[in-house]
């Protein structure tokens, strides 16, 4: 019996000097290396068709897939042009900042712009503990570089306001493999996670660059609410192609709880009316009307407790490419 014991001590041994290394060394069999190159730390260069395919979560939108596109490179502005290949999904950014990563990005830092200036949302080459800040969703975020591993750069933002950014930046892909976004309150206002990363794209894509004209919410409210506002277009480049609305409603379930919305351009024409009853809902709702320059006037009315219109409006200059 005593010798069978010892026989199978041996065995064991044997096949752990053998064939699981780590039984002697303190390292976990099956684990590998950080296989990080230099070159997945650098920053990459893109191409006109270069796509990335994103799942977009949003509270307002839900679910949604779209590719992110190259457009156009602009050498002599040293800038790339990132468009959808959803033309509601660039509404969407037109009117409340949907998507942060459209419209110019710089080629010397892949930046990116908010109110005008680039913003360095990636810090290139990649290294771990490195810090720095950038504008961006309305937040002024400080940024740190957690880890880098296996091509896979992670950092984590917070800003002043308590919102926190976390996303990872592939340098096999060239751009970034999730971001999530998360407000003071703990909601997660927007999430991306890339789904598969190719060159060579062919169809249209789409880009609105746009500017708030309108953000108002309108609450209940026993008399009509008259407001304005004034569609004078782009201040540099004219006229806006359309204007852009967004809409939230929710009226109260009970007795005559009521909403109604009428937008009048300067000319008297009425591009936009909505009327709810009790209990009505329109969630994210997003379309567009003609850009008529000048004052455009509403009117509305919000009956029942808790009832509220939320209406925004942006110019939009509309930028199509045909890859």
């Amino acid at each position: 019996m005593k010798g069978s014991l010892r026989a199978l001590v041996l065995v064991a041994l044997f096949v752990c000097s053998t064939t699981l290394a780590g039984c002697t060394d303190g390292t976990m069999a099956g684990s590998s290396e950080d296989t990080t190159t230099e070159a997945q730390k650098a920053l990459p260069e893109w191409e006109i068709g270069d796509q990335w395919l994103y799942t977009f979560i949003t509270p307002q939108f839900g679910e949604d897939s779209a590719r992110l596109v190259v457009a156009e490179i602009d050498e002599g502005e040293g800038l790339y042009q990132l468009g959808i290949s959803s033309e509601r999904e660039a509404q969407r950014h037109a009117v409340i900042n949907h998507n942060p990563f459209l419209g110019r990005v710089t080629m010397d830092g892949l930046s990116v712009y908010e109110n005008g200036e680039a913003q360095s949302v990636f810090s290139f080459p990649w290294t771990v503990g490195d810090s720095w800040t950038f504008t961006l969703l309305g937040q002024e975020w400080t940024a740190t570089t957690d880890s880098i591993t296996n091509g896979n750069a992670r950092v984590t933002a917070v800003s002043a306001e308590g919102h926190e950014l976390k996303y990872t930046f592939s340098g096999s892909k060239g751009f970034m493999e999730t971001f999530v976004w998360t407000d003071a309150e703990g909601v997660r206002q927007l999430r991306m996670d890339l789904n598969l990363a190719r060159s060579g794209y062919t169809g249209d894509v789409y880009f609105y660059r746009a500017r708030d004209l309108l953000d108002s919410l309108y609450e209940e409210n026993d008399q009509e609410v008259y407001d304005t506002f004034l569609d004078e277009g782009h201040p540099n480049d004219g006229d806006w192609d359309t204007l852009v609305w967004y809409l939230d409603v929710e009226i109260a379930s009970m007795g005559a709880s009521s909403g109604s919305l009428t937008m009048k351009d300067h000319a008297g024409a009425s591009p936009l009316t909505r009327a709810w009853g009790s209990g009505a809902t329109e969630k994210g709702a997003i379309g567009t009307i003609p850009s008529n320059s000048g004052e455009y006037s509403l009117t509305i009315t919000v009956r029942g407790p808790e009832s509220f219109i939320h209406l925004r409006v942006a110019g939009a200059q509309v930028f199509e490419y045909t890859l």
